[in-house]
């Protein structure tokens, strides 16, 4: 049992060398007529002295957050500890006869680190990135090939106080559809955009109707302006994740000024989003 303490701390210790070089290790004093007990953040799952003459006692069948220590006169060592969530503990253990402190609250920025590789989790986090770039890089495009062309679904079109707003087409690729807007500014002042957003309205039936909206958050915005001046004309893009509608619900544009009340709502039937260009 000894002999595979002894290999079995070898091999933490020499995995975690590289941590522990680069870290001042805390110093826990024990003794062997007192415990003295460390609270940890999260359940220990195991626990090893690096000497026989220090004991680090821990419920092994039944989570627990702490462990008793006790230490028999002789050299320093070392403690290690890990949680169930693989985080690292390292302390340089002492014996002293009289001890001033026999509880110690260790915080979770006491971790050396977390003994999964983080390399892995660098490699995944690239390609995550790498995904999120290409996406982009596609929407950008797509998008700019939809502005170059005019198609439109017919009289979508709403005006407040000289503002206009119109959803020229919807487009459905690749899971995603594109409601491509133009924003036409005919008033004698600019127009400050506080936002655009589009939702989905349910209408209840039966004896009290109702109207409910969920809106819908966009993956990607194309050329969505702050501010759009005195005769000026926009064209944008909202970029949905792909969704159907029943015949009881329909979709909202809602563009809605800053500090101002030219605000315009759009309705779109449920078979303008089922059948898209």
């Amino acid at each position: 049992m000894k002999k595979y303490m002894s290999i079995l701390t070898l091999i933490i210790t020499s995995v975690f060398m590289e941590a522990q070089t680069s870290t001042i290790l805390d110093t826990i004093y024990a003794n062997d007529t007192k415990n003295v007990v460390l609270f940890f953040p999260e359940p220990i799952r195991q626990g090893i002295t690096g000497s026989d003459n220090f004991v680090f006692t821990y419920n092994r069948e039944k989570e627990q957050y702490f462990g008793l220590l006790q230490a028999k006169q002789g050299k320093e060592s070392n403690l290690l500890v890990i949680n169930i969530n693989g985080s690292v503990f390292s302390y340089i253990v002492r014996y002293k006869a009289q001890l001033s402190k026999l509880n110690y609250f260790i915080p979770m920025t006491s971790s050396i680190g977390n003994e999964k590789p983080k390399v892995e989790d660098s490699i995944q986090s690239k390609t995550f990135e790498k995904s999120i770039d290409n996406s982009t890089y596609y929407y950008q495009n797509f998008c700019s090939y939809l502005l170059d062309r005019r198609q439109y679904l017919g009289r979508h079109t709403r005006r407040n106080n000289g503002v206009v707003m119109r959803l020229e087409t919807i487009v459905f690729d690749k899971e995603a559809l594109y409601f491509v807007i133009q924003i036409r500014n005919n008033s004698t002042l600019d127009y400050d955009l506080n936002f655009l957003n589009i939702s989905v309205e349910t209408r209840q039936k039966g004896k009290r109707k109702s109207l409910q909206r969920l809106y819908i958050e966009p993956i990607f915005k194309h050329h969505l302006p702050s501010k759009i001046v005195v005769n000026e004309t926009v064209r944008l893009i909202y970029v949905m994740p792909k969704f159907s509608l029943s015949n009881d619900r329909r979709v909202i544009l809602e563009l809605n000024e800053k500090r101002g009340e030219r605000n315009i709502e759009l309705k779109v039937s449920h078979k303008y989003i089922n059948n898209p260009n």
